[in-house]
């Protein structure tokens, strides 16, 4: 009897350390605030949430003016993974009821920020987040991973050639499912298969310089998906 009442409480403590860790590792408190602040969308707006990485939460930060002119709603979370954006995707996306959701995800797994993992599998989290999207009545715009020849953090990793896979396996996912598909890489790369000093400094973050070029790129693809 004791030893199965060790059993027990043994049993417990694990599931309550496995559900703090993946509270812990998707980081749900980031937007936790912001999101309980925010309203149910008025009739016709047309609200857009932006799922991604640093490139995505630099982006209010380096430009704000973009999203604050526009009903866009940031949800980027610095050094994040496909894996940790697809445990969250529920609170930071679907319960904000957008119109659309624009994905700019991959590049922190091709650095292994949460360990080794496979393209295909990186490409199965991101196609996981879009049928979530599409189940909810929510339309999508995939955007391509910028190119990236180097990554000041982690050196030994050479992502040029891995990002070129990902995203020809995202442009052909994009295609088969007649989704909006917004090609970053081609109008930033340069000839190392990387971003330009004056659009990356550190070859990774875009500069506003950076986010100027995705702006239009993004915007059109929103208009799009949205019928404007």
């Amino acid at each position: 009897m004791k030893k199965y009442f060790l059993l027990i409480i043994m049993l417990t403590f694990l599931k309550s350390f496995a559900q703090q860790t993946a509270v812990e590792f998707a980081n749900f408190k980031k937007y936790k605030t912001e999101n309980e602040a925010l309203s149910a969308p008025v009739a016709n707006e047309n609200r857009v949430v932006f799922m991604g990485n640093s490139i995505t939460e630099g982006w209010k930060n380096t430009h704000p003016d973009f999203f604050e002119e526009n009903p866009y709603i940031d949800r980027g979370i610095s050094g994040q993974t496909t894996s940790q954006m697809l445990l969250r995707f529920r609170k930071d996306v679907i319960e904000l009821q957008p119109k659309a959701v624009v994905f700019l995800a991959g590049i922190n797994d091709i650095a292994e920020n949460t360990g080794p993992i496979a393209l295909e599998d990186i490409f199965g989290n991101i196609a996981s987040m879009i049928e979530l999207a599409k189940a909810n009545n929510i339309k999508v715009v995939l955007c391509s991973v910028l190119p990236t020849n180097d990554f000041p953090w982690r050196p030994s990793i050479k992502p040029a050639d891995k990002v070129i896979s990902l995203n020809k396996m995202l442009k052909n996912y994009a295609k088969e499912n007649n989704l909006i598909y917004v090609d970053y890489y081609s109008e930033m790369v340069n000839d190392t298969k990387g971003l330009d000093p004056d659009i990356a400094k550190d070859g990774v973050h875009p500069t506003l310089k950076g986010y100027k070029i995705m702006e239009p790129m993004v915007k059109k693809g929103i208009d799009k998906v949205l019928g404007n």
